[in-house]
């Protein structure tokens, strides 16, 4: 492959990028500025702030948070083997099916040693 294949990805990047930038300037620049006491307080959820923000977080939310960057990645896979499907052929298919099998039975794991429970 040359430089010249990727130009029209390179042209897709420059334009999201300029498209991103001019729409952030232009809405600062042009957007309603009503500021008052309620826009300026701290919000969360509609509640005030009860405690201190240097709370200690449970466990099991970083374990979910683990959790769904493997089943994340999973999907970040799957996207070339679709694309080269018919390349692939069978030896392909066979291959996603044991990586798409190693990932249920991971997920089977967890299930049943109860890291998807927020009791």
């Amino acid at each position: 492959m040359t430089m010249h294949d990727y130009l029209p990805l390179a042209i897709v990047l420059a334009v999201g990028g300029l498209m991103a930038a001019a729409i952030a300037l232009i809405g600062g620049a042009l957007g309603p500025r009503r500021y008052s006491k309620i826009k300026q307080s701290p919000f969360e959820c509609g509640s005030e702030v009860l405690d201190s923000a240097k709370q200690r977080f449970s466990v099991k939310f970083y374990v979910v948070a683990l959790l769904f960057i493997v089943f994340d990645l999973e999907t970040v896979f799957l996207y070339p083997w679709a694309r080269n499907f018919q390349v692939l052929g069978w030896f392909g298919y066979i291959e996603m099916l044991v990586f798409a099998f190693t990932l249920v039975v991971g997920l089977i794991y967890v299930w049943k040693k109860g890291a998807l429970n927020w009791d």
